[in-house]
This record gives structure tokens, C-alpha cells and sequence, in this order.
């Protein structure tokens, strides 16, 4: 069964884009891509169930899946098909599979005008669902790195295919940082495989084979890649380009779960796997968690242009990830994993908002789209909760990731963690400033021209879309053991051995 669930999470995304491009007809293309992301999102969910312990023999390793599935890949280079789900890695999991069901069911309602068809778009967020997919399953290091590539050119092709009109320049941006990272990453995942003598990430995770200067170079190659998928400032420029020229449902999915490989590869990879480097760079990590923070914030408060906004609150809200992360603390590393799943819920929700207020206004600059309120009140009112629940109100799920975070630095201790707490609720508090700006500016006063073309109605298609993740964003934050309640064993297991 464990083997059979893990295939399928792989394997129906994988078959589903092959079968959407050879389905004839464009709309009955779309519906059999909606209708096999319905399918992966069953086994994604599924994988849940198990024992949840680990029942090998001699000590407990610091991953221990609930279900993996290790098969010969590569006998001669000792590499392994090697798969596994734990508390870690499955809201992920289930995120990628629910906001590529979203993105692929909102192409039924509204295709954006580009190179290719709509059948093409969808196939391509299939093949992207793979690479994330696999990305999060899979404990192998060489098998990670592949997988972590796969999404590279399929994310390229929406970008530039289906863009706004500067997007071929956003793309190849996108494609640049991106193979930067990858050969940062590449030369890391060397330097461990060739050091250690395994690429099996639960025998690598701890360190164990690997010398203090191994660990130390390992970790900064790591970071370093891990740090442009996240991104990191100073390494984000690509991500306000890519996300304001890309279509709604290509920033959906580079925001909801793409960001995500980065800060999930920083935990399960850089730090599991070179633990002397995550303890000699986290005040390093801290600083730029927190610059990314403040200056996320003071360029969203400068921002006249909306997705491009909400694009920058995303280097301030993995901020607050990377934070967690450095602290190298149960309750840091916590508030990691719920922030990037809050983070991909509500973001998610705001790029759908965006979309749809940029598809009827045809502009997003704030300055024309004033009085939202009086003419599609429905629309600011979903726009008004995305924001509040982004600036982390307490009861929704935004709240969670940053109050852990700046608790997590200061229960660490010292002058610097305590000076990075107070920045960094500085930074939170920016964050309130610049969305109820934007809000102030979109939803109140006298209705502009643009916002004049918008009318009262939303489509059923697109409240299909949106109703879910504004029931998760409530869910999360009013019930934030449904993502703590699997995490807290993993986590655990792993400072056992990073410690």
C-alpha cells in the first residue's frame, strides 16, 4: 500500500500530462487535466495514514517515514529510488496537490491569452506538479536534485508562453537565478555524495561520515542554492518580475508551493545533512532572514503596482521562514513549516485576487483601481480577509509562522537573536502597514475609471477556487495542530541529531 500511494502521488501527474496533450480538443483537454489532479490529490491526501513510527531495526534514524519505498536505481553508483512521506513533508505534499488542482480547474473558466493553448498550459503545471511532487518525497539526494530540476523549464515555458507583456525577460531572469542555484546545489549534492560514499538522506541525515570542514563547505553550497528558490535576499530579484508577469496560475503555483523547495530543501537537506555548517552559519541566516524582512516590507510600503506588491510581501514572509529555520530550534523550526504552508495558502488566495481584479480592471496599478468596494464589494471583501489573514492576525494561519519565528530568536537568546526578534517584529508590524495600504487604496474612495468596468459578480468557477483556500487559511488558524500535530515528532528527531 505504502508503495502503491507514492507511485500514484508521482505517477498520476506524470501520465496525466502526456494524456492531456494528446486529448484532442482544448477544453476537453482542460477538463482531463482537472480531473487527474482531482485523482493525484486523493493519494496525496491518503498518505497521511499509517503507523507513524518506525519499526526497522538498531536506533532510531532522524527520518523516519510513514511510507518510502526504496528500490535499486543505479547499482554500480550505489543510488536508489528512494521515496518517503513524514510529518515534515506532507502538508506539502497535500499543498502542491490542492493548488494544482485550484490552478488546473480555474483554466476551465479562463485561459490567458499567450503562445500556446490551454491544453498546453495545463499539461505544463502537470509536469510542474511532478518536480515539486517528487521534490518533497524524495530521500535521495541525487534523486532530489533531479527532481528539483524538472520544474525548471515547464515554470520557464508558463512564464514566457502565457505571461504579461515583459514576459520573456521575467523568464529567462527566472531560468538564470534558477540555474545558478541549481549548479550551487549540484556541486553541494558532490560534494556530500563523494565525502559520505551514500546519497541516502535518512543515512545521511546527522552528518554522520562527514568531516567538520566537509559539513561546512557542504552547508554554504547548500544555502547558497536553496537561498535562490526561496528566495533570500539579496537573491530575490528574480521573484518580483516572475510573479508580475506571469499568469494568474503560474504565480499561484511559483508562490503557493515552488518558493517552498527552497526553505523545505534548507531543512530536510542543508541542515539535516550538514549540521555543524547549519550551527556555524545560523547568525549569518538570521541577519538576512531579517533584511529580507525589513526591506520586503519598506519596497511593498513603496510598491504602486499590485502583484508586484504581493510579490514582495513574499521575500518578507520567507523571511520569517528563514528566521525559524536559523534559530535551529523545535519551536523555529515549527514556525518554518507553518509559515510556508500558511504562506502558500493565503498568497496563493492573493495572486487569484490579483488576477482577477487585473482580468476585469485591465491594470493593476493601485492608483487606478480605487473604490473596489462600491462596484464588486464580494471581491473586496475576499481581497480585505487575504490581506488581514497575510499580516498575521491572530486566529488566521498567517499569525502562527511569524509570532513562532521572533519567539523562537528570542527564546535562543543574546544580543543578536534578541536585536533579530525586535527587527523582525518590526517587520511584522511593516507588514500590517503595507496591506492595509493597499487595501485603502483599492477597496475605499470614489470608484476609478478601471474599477468602474468591474461588475458585482463572481464567476462559480472562480469561487470554486478561492472557497478552499479561504477555509484553510481559517482552518490553520484557528486549529494550527493540523500541520504542528504531524510536524512535531519529525522535528523533533531531527535537532536530536543537529543539535
Amino acid at each position: 500500500m505504502s508503495a502503491f500511494l507514492l507511485i500514484s502521488v508521482l505517477a498520476l501527474p506524470a501520465l496525466g500530462a502526456l494524456v492531456v496533450a494528446a486529448t484532442p480538443g482544448d477544453r476537453a483537454a482542460r477538463a482531463v487535466g482537472t480531473a487527474v489532479a482531482a485523482l493525484t490529490l486523493v493519494p496525496a491526501v491518503l498518505l497521511v495514514t499509517g503507523d507513524h513510527g518506525w519499526f526497522g531495526y538498531g536506533p532510531r534514524p532522524a527520518v523516519q517515514p510513514w511510507h518510502q519505498l526504496d528500490l535499486p536505481w543505479v547499482p554500480g553508483l550505489e543510488l536508489r529510488f528512494h521515496l518517503g512521506v513524514d510529518g515534515i513533508s506532507w502538508p506539502l505534499v497535500v499543498l502542491t496537490a490542492l493548488l494544482t488542482l485550484l490552478c488546473c480547474g480555474y483554466t476551465l473558466w479562463r485561459v490567458p491569452e499567450g503562445a500556446g493553448s490551454g491544453k498546453a498550459l495545463v499539461a505544463l503545471l502537470l509536469v510542474v506538479e511532478v518536480g515539486i511532487l517528487g521534490t518533497f518525497l524524495a530521500l535521495d539526494l541525487v534523486l532530489f536534485f533531479l527532481f528539483f530540476e524538472v520544474v525548471l523549464l515547464p515554470m520557464y515555458a508558463i512564464i514566457a508562453g502565457w505571461g504579461g507583456a515583459d514576459r520573456r525577460r521575467a523568464a529567462r531572469k527566472f531560468a538564470l537565478y534558477t540555474l545558478f542555484g541549481s549548479v550551487l546545489l549540484l556541486v553541494g549534492v558532490y560534494v556530500v555524495v563523494a565525502a559520505a560514499g551514500t546519497a541516502d538522506l535518512v543515512t545521511l541525515t546527522g552528518g554522520s561520515g562527514l568531516s567538520r570542514g566537509t559539513q561546512l563547505a557542504a552547508f554554504t553550497l547548500l544555502a547558497l542554492a536553496f537561498a535562490v528558490k526561496s528566495p533570500l535576499w539579496p537573491l530575490h530579484s528574480w521573484l518580483p518580475d516572475a510573479h508580475t508577469q506571469a499568469p494568474t496560475v503560474g504565480s499561484v503555483i511559483l508562490a503557493g508551493v515552488l518558493l517552498k523547495m527552497g526553505t523545505y530543501g534548507l531543512i530536510r537537506v542543508a541542515v539535516g545533512v550538514a549540521p555543524e555548517g547549519a550551527r556555524w552559519a545560523a547568525p549569518v541566516l538570521g541577519v538576512l532572514a531579517v533584511a529580507a524582512i525589513i526591506v520586503g516590507s519598506l519596497v511593498c510600503l513603496a510598491q504602486d503596482e499590485l502583484k508586484r506588491l504581493i510579490a514582495y510581501s513574499s521575500v518578507g514572509h520567507m523571511g520569517f521562514v528563514l528566521l525559524g529555520v536559523a534559530t535551529l530550534t523545535a519551536t523555529g523550526i515549527q514556525a518554518a513549516l507553518i509559515g510556508n504552508v500558511a504562506h502558500g495558502v493565503i498568497t496563493g488566495l492573493l495572486f487569484f485576487l490579483a488576477g482577477a481584479v487585473k482580468d476585469r480592471a485591465h491594470t493593476g496599478a493601485l492608483a487606478e483601481l480605487s473604490g473596489l468596494r462600491e462596484t464588486a464589494p464580494r471581491l473586496a471583501g475576499l481581497l480585505g480577509f487575504a490581506a488581514v489573514a497575510s499580516l498575521g492576525l491572530p486566529g488566521l494561519a498567517g499569525f502562527w509562522g511569524e509570532a513562532f519565528a521572533v519567539v523562537a530568536a528570542v527564546q535562543r537568546g543574546g544580543p543578536l537573536w534578541t536585536t533579530l526578534a525586535v527587527l523582525a517584529a518590526v517587520g511584522g508590524a511593516l507588514t500590517a502597514a503595507y496591506f492595509l495600504r493597499l487595501l485603502r487604496r483599492v477597496t475605499h474612495g470614489r470608484p476609478s475609471p478601471a474599477v468602474g468596468r468591474i461588475g458585482p459578480g463572481v464567476a462559480v468557477a472562480e469561487l470554486t477556487a478561492w472557497a478552499p483556500l479561504v477555509l484553510l487559511a481559517l482552518a490553520v488558524g484557528l486549529v494550527p495542530t493540523l500541520v504542528l500535530g504531524y510536524a512535531s515528532g519529525p522535528v523533533n528527531a531531527l535537532l536530536e541529531v543537529v543539535r
